[in-house]
């Protein structure tokens, strides 16, 4: 077995209002144990980001670590993809329109 081997998710940031902190939502599916079948879902993850390089929107890598904090177990690796809109506030009023549904 090899050593250090680190969890790794793809996934969209969804929070930068923490210094040096960043809130990562990492979207998958899995069986429905009453109903059998495919239900997406979503969980949250708390990632340092050294440098505040990511912005809301953004999808990104992130991989385990060493606990840095009370809940951060992850640091980022790479930014995959920047957002698109450089506005915001627009980012923002679409990530809370998506959470309402």
């Amino acid at each position: 077995m090899e050593r250090n081997t680190r969890n790794t998710f793809k996934g969209t940031v969804v929070g930068t209002k923490m210094n040096k902190t960043i809130i990562v939502e990492v979207a998958t599916k899995r069986n429905d144990p009453l109903y059998t079948k495919r239900v997406k879902y979503a969980k949250k993850y708390y990632a340092h980001d050294e440098n505040n390089e990511a912005n809301l929107g953004d999808v990104v890598t992130i991989a385990g670590c060493r606990p840095l904090s009370k809940l951060k177990r992850f640091r980022l690796v790479s930014i995959d993809q920047k957002a698109v809109t450089d506005d915001v506030a627009a980012v923002e009023a679409a990530l809370e329109a998506k959470e309402g549904e």
